[in-house]
């Protein structure tokens, strides 16, 4: 059977790069996310089963590949986060249960995710500037949340993004305890604390 218009199989050619893409995210996710493995191209083309040849298909070096597998785990941690929100009603306390418990839900069930996005990032100094605007992004989205059902305007903008700030960079921190074993609590006494905190921050 000839092939047209670069479809092989009934594929495209841009959907089989984008298949390709993805499995080299995933395997940068699973490679970066193991204290015991090194992270390289090297072994990010062995995890997904590609040659180099794909990966720079995709990627201009390491740098960038672990830089989308960040943005990635931050768009996620959004959009669960405000998808829980607004499932949860109006309530101000219910909402930030409800984020937060998305939030932590999203790192059991993927603790890959959580160990790359706050601890591992850390690490590479090229992805550090990154890490630091996005968590600076997540604070402004809880200031934006805490001026909309908070009564927020009350404080000033300025009050709400350094509470935002504040919360936020805790989080990261109260999260790398848990996640790397030296706080010993469960996940409800995660979740917990963290609403006491935030509530106690916008109130």
């Amino acid at each position: 059977m000839a092939v047209q218009s670069g479809v092989y199989r009934g594929v495209s050619a841009a959907d089989r790069a984008a298949e390709r893409r993805s499995r080299l995210l995933e395997a940068a996710l699973t490679v970066w996310a193991d204290p015991e493995t090194r992270t390289t191209m090297t072994a990010v083309c062995a995890e997904a089963g590609l040659s180099e040849r794909y990966f720079y298909e995709s990627f201009p070096g390491l740098d960038a590949v672990l830089e989308a597998v960040l943005n990635h785990i931050a768009a996620e941690i959004e959009e669960i986060s405000r998808r829980a929100a607004d499932e949860a009603g109006q309530d101000p306390e219910a909402r930030v249960r409800a984020s937060v418990r998305a939030f932590v839900q999203l790192l059991q069930d993927d603790p890959r995710k959580g160990r790359v996005a706050i601890i591992e990032a850390v690490a590479v100094p090229e992805l550090r500037q990154r890490r630091t605007q996005l968590l600076r992004h997540l604070a402004h989205e809880s200031a934006l949340e805490a001026r909309e059902h908070f009564g927020g305007s009350r404080r000033g903008d300025t009050a709400d993004e350094t509470a935002g700030l504040f919360f936020i960079g805790g989080m990261a921190e109260l999260v790398t305890a848990w996640l790397d074993g030296s706080l010993p609590v469960s996940a409800d006494e995660i979740v917990d604390a963290a609403v006491r905190v935030l509530l106690g921050l916008y109130r």
